[in-house]
């Protein structure tokens, strides 16, 4: 016998028992996007590899480490996109949405990144992302912050997440804090845990991200990013702090927030929770206002967040907030030839009646004991039978799994009727 084809390590299945969870977190975020304005938008998830360079930056973990790159049959170097936002600005440059302009975009699904595997972090993983585009003032952070709080709201746990705030300042800003961090480690550069020695000089800011206890130890009398903001960096984190407090967000000034990407500048963010370990960030974003001019457009202003969804979901069923519709709400059993030839048509006409009806016909024939265990099986509310009797009175008997209640005959009308509820359910 053939030895048996396993998925990649890290990319996974998504099985029929797991994928009612994930519609209703999807459907919870489509809703929630769509009352704020922001509108859908599907990239490829194969990109040019110069993209993820010249925006992520070379020196960053994601292109030294973790993308998945290759050459195709013509010689060009692609990657499966590791991150979402670079794709849609390419997208916005490319079919001319930015410039001079106002949009407000969402985006979901896979990303790749290659690294080890392990409880809500995979190979190939899902974010949620939210872009803004040509709003510049501190009132565009605030709505995507906004937006974000409001998810947490929708799925019930706002409880368990703590937002995270900082500013890297304005690009020169920024440019300036890494030269005087860089220049403050160096003296204590042989103390410094193997990965931040090699980021000392490429990328001295992820430093601050470390989790080695020395290295955290060294950082406490180490320049503080604030002190290098420009006035009007300032002056925006102010507002956008002002317009938090008055919404009634509570966050907290993390000033070692940094944000693992180079293309961000000002605001900085990230949602954090203790329910999931050390895998403690939910969300993240911040402004990047160079990234569509770097990326070949004209400037444009941009702020946006991403959210991984394994992560997410994990949370969720942590927290027992997820109670997605059932699959099957009706199971209709034929019994008899003349039941199956007609039950192809009776189940038409109550997905006429009931286009969110959830009903499955049983296929294959069988006694009524063996088509009640699949009925049973299938997590139906209720079997509906139609036998001989039933055919000739034009009637359904209707008979509940899930409850004592007693079986009871019904005409068209009233099964629809008596159906419509399990629809809203």
């Amino acid at each position: 016998m053939a030895k048996s084809i396993q998925a990649i390590r890290g990319m996974n299945d998504l099985l029929p028992d797991q994928s009612p969870a994930w519609q209703q977190v999807e459907s919870t975020i489509r809703r929630v996007a769509a009352s704020y304005g922001y509108s859908e938008i599907r990239m490829p998830v194969l990109e040019n590899t110069a993209l993820f360079k010249r925006s992520i930056g070379e020196v960053t973990d994601i292109v030294e480490k973790e993308m998945y790159t290759f050459d195709d049959r013509n010689g060009e170097s692609l990657t499966l996109r590791p991150e979402g936002t670079a794709s849609c600005v390419r997208a916005g440059n490319q079919h001319g949405l930015l410039y001079n302009q106002i949009q407000r975009l969402w985006y979901m699904g896979p990303m790749f990144r290659y690294e080890r595997p392990q409880k809500g972090r995979y190979r190939q993983f899902h974010q949620f992302g939210i872009e803004t585009f040509g709003l510049s003032g501190a009132d565009a952070d605030a709505e995507v912050i906004l937006l974000s709080a409001r998810l947490w709201k929708a799925f019930g746990i706002a409880d368990q997440v703590e937002l995270q705030l900082n500013s890297l300042g304005s690009n020169e800003a920024r440019a300036r804090y890494r030269d005087a961090l860089r220049d403050y480690l160096a003296q204590y550069q042989e103390q410094l845990d193997e990965d931040s020695k090699r980021r000392l000089d490429s990328n001295p800011l992820r430093i601050l991200d470390s989790k080695d206890e020395t290295t955290q130890s060294l950082l406490a009398d180490a320049p503080r990013l604030s002190d290098y903001w420009d006035d009007e960096s300032r002056e925006h984190f102010a507002q956008l702090r002002a317009r938090l407090d008055e919404a009634g967000i509570n966050y907290t000034l993390n000033e070692r927030l940094v944000r693992g990407l180079d293309y961000y500048n000002r605001t900085v963010f990230e949602w954090v929770t203790t329910a999931l370990g050390a895998q403690g960030t939910v969300c993240a974003g911040g402004r990047y206002d160079g990234l569509v001019e770097q990326l070949g457009g004209k400037a444009t202003p941009a702020v946006g967040f991403a959210m991984g969804m394994e992560r997410l979901v994990l949370l969720l069923q942590e927290q027992d907030k997820l109670n997605p519709r059932r699959a099957v709400d009706a199971y209709l059993m034929p019994l008899g030839e003349q039941a199956e030839l007609k039950a192809p048509a009776i189940a038409e006409q109550l997905r006429d009646a009931l286009p969110e009806l959830r009903l499955v016909t049983h296929c294959g024939g069988g006694a009524m004991k063996k088509q009640i265990k699949k009925a049973d099986k299938s997590g139906a509310e209720v079997a509906l039978i139609v036998g001989e009797n039933e055919l000739a009175e034009q009637q359904v008997t209707v008979k509940p799994l899930r409850s004592d209640a007693e079986q009871t005959t019904l005409s068209h009308a009233e099964l629809v009727e008596f159906l419509r509820p399990l629809t809203q359910a």
